[in-house]
């Protein structure tokens, strides 16, 4: 196994107790979790609605996630942390083949990549347009893609907030309709989520 996708041993050690405080303070309904694979390389793509998205995805899997995370949270003191913990840059200005080369990576090496497409919050109901990163890594290594639609708000003991797992689905080669497959799916979860 390639060293740099050994599991980060910060992302183990936050992990339980993110998921502790996260699980008590917000007790989000967790639905589907069935859906991610104990082991072997998958893909998390949903919708996103907030900072806390992250950990509401890690709360909901044992396993370790790579997310794909904007460039920003690698400046200064963030970039020890969020490095360490396994995350991969993406700079949202431009076309990003070292991230993407990086994702594929972990995921040769049988890991978890999670990824918004929208590639930044929705700032009302309807879904952004997807970038196609997520079905162009999902189609070149061969890998499942397992949507979630994340629904309700991120309030201190509502028990609003939701996560949904859809069933893990194989992407052909035509890209573009893939991804567009893939919004409107989670675009529909979102909907029957509400």
């Amino acid at each position: 196994m390639n060293n740099k996708c050994k599991e980060s041993m910060l992302y183990k050690t936050v992990r339980p107790i993110l998921k502790f405080l996260f699980l008590n303070l917000y007790r989000p309904k967790i639905i589907g979790s069935e859906n991610i694979p104990k082991e072997g390389r998958i893909i998390l793509a949903g919708n996103h609605t907030n900072n806390f998205d992250c950990v509401l995805l890690m709360s909901s899997t044992k396993r370790c996630i790579h997310f794909l995370a904007k460039v920003e949270l690698f400046k200064g003191f963030k970039k020890v942390i969020f490095s360490n913990l396994g995350l991969i840059p993406v700079d949202r200005s431009k076309k990003n083949p070292d991230a993407l080369k990086s994702a594929k990576m972990y995921l040769e090496n049988e890991k978890v990549i999670g990824i918004f497409p929208e590639g930044t919050f929705s700032k009302t109901d309807e879904l952004l347009p997807f970038k196609i990163g997520a079905v162009k890594m999902a189609y070149d290594t061969n890998t499942k893609i397992v949507p979630f639609a994340i629904t309700g708000k991120y309030k201190l003991f509502s028990k609003d907030l939701k996560i949904t797992f859809g069933k893990p689905l194989s992407i052909s080669s035509d890209l573009y309709l893939e991804n567009n497959n893939l919004r409107d799916l989670i675009s529909k979860m979102v909907g029957d989520n509400r």
